[in-house]
């Protein structure tokens, strides 16, 4: 029986990086960027100004009111592209060119026009509402890093600098069976004995969510051959192939005996780990095999400790790993002493901005209801079987 941070490492050693892909910039959000982004001009490209009023020179208006000609106007798009002077002043619009010879703008609200002249109320500090060129970014300068995922606020900089197509690692395919004869569809009626499938959902959302390309298989009975013959099939199409139950010591876990009659390379089947210690990891050709316990809350947890992992450093993610916090426990969490374990839990903030982890009260591994409330997991150590309220614990944000 392996650790967890064992497991994790062996899972990170295995684990390839898929080839990379151009993509058009509509079609880029969430995708994980293959090239380091860069600004192919300065920003703002001018000196640009922040308010709606007059461009003016500093000199001018030290004293005030400031009786200034106004020569030109400079709007959004049509700048007015002339040597301001001693005496003048330019009519100026938010986002508008700053002309030459003009060092600062003041607002329209302190100022009066007549007859071609306008009339300055307030004087300026030197460089007033004026965001000068550069200032937010030089040309040649790096914007976004390979390795980072797209999100809504990247598209701005991707599109204002001409990154018409962006270069991204194809996502990765992955396979989901749930396994147990046991399992009906969820719009299907159990009978005495029988379950709705629920995990093949679980995992396909967490999948999606890790942005794999993700396909349900049918639920497999249990039988050898037919299962044998799905993970072939599954391990000639797939990046990665996620199976849920089966993966225990009993009569009817064939998932170890398949991947082994098969030939795959199994790199571990037990961790010290609560819940999930059958977890199996394997590889069957060039496909990554997870093979998960049947329990929803096993899958949920071991799902986000080794298979998001896998499915983010297939895509080059530079943010794999799971994000550990540290947080104040609200009351007594119990682990498993002899196992690593990891608690359902919700989180909060207290009045002095302290991060709080709730445990939820559940049934074990099995009780997906309670869990449908958890926001995060409190890791206890191996060897501590019980943390007090008011100890500092890791959490696991979900």
């Amino acid at each position: 029986m392996i650790s967890v941070s064992e497991a994790i490492k062996i899972v990170k050693s295995q684990t390839l990086q898929l080839a990379f892909e151009e993509v058009a910039l509509q079609d880029s959000l969430n995708r994980i960027l293959a090239q380091d982004i860069f600004a192919d001009t300065d920003l703002p490209p001018f000196n640009r100004s922040q308010m709606d009023g007059y461009a003016v020179r500093f000199e001018d208006v030290k004293t005030v009111p400031a009786r200034l000609k106004i020569v030109g106007e400079s709007a959004a798009g049509r700048g007015w592209h002339h040597e301001m002077k001693a005496g003048e002043a330019v009519r100026i619009m938010t986002g508008a060119p700053v002309p030459a010879g003009a060092d600062s703008v003041q607002k329209v609200e302190v100022t009066r026009e007549e007859d071609g002249f306008v009339f300055i109320d307030e004087s300026v500090k030197l460089g007033q509402n004026i965001i000068t060129r550069g200032r937010e970014i030089k040309s040649s300068e790096t914007v976004l890093r390979k390795g980072e995922r797209i999100t809504t606020q990247m598209i701005a900089p991707l599109a204002s600098f001409g990154y018409a197509k962006v270069k991204v690692t194809s996502r990765p395919r992955v396979a989901i069976l749930a396994t147990g004869s046991e399992l009906v569809a969820v719009d299907k009626k159990p009978a005495i004995d029988q379950i709705r499938d629920s995990n093949s959902f679980t995992l396909a959302a967490y999948a999606i969510s890790a942005n794999a390309v993700v396909e349900r298989l049918p639920l497999a009975d249990d039988n050898l051959e037919s299962l044998k013959q799905t993970i072939k099939t599954a391990s000639d199409n797939f990046d990665v192939l996620i199976l849920s139950g089966g993966v225990s010591v009993g009569v009817y876990d064939f998932t170890k005996t398949a991947l082994r009659e098969l030939g795959a390379e199994i790199f571990f089947e037990r961790i010290s780990l609560k819940p999930g210690k059958p977890t199996v990891f394997a590889r069957l050709n060039d496909t990554l095999i997870f093979g998960l316990p049947g329990n929803p809350v096993s899958v949920a947890v071991t799902f986000n400790l080794f298979a998001r992992t896998a499915l983010l450093l297939m895509q080059g993610a530079n943010d794999a790993g799971l994000k550990y916090e540290h947080a104040v426990l609200s009351h007594t969490a119990k682990g498993a002493k002899e196992r690593e374990s990891f608690i359902p839990a919700t989180l909060s903030t207290n009045e002095k901005g302290k991060l709080l982890a709730h445990p939820l009260k559940w049934g074990g591994s099995s009780d997906f209801v309670s869990f449908a409330k958890t926001t995060a997991l409190i890791n206890i150590p191996q060897g501590m079987k019980e943390l007090e309220e008011g100890d500092v614990v890791r959490v696991i944000i979900l």
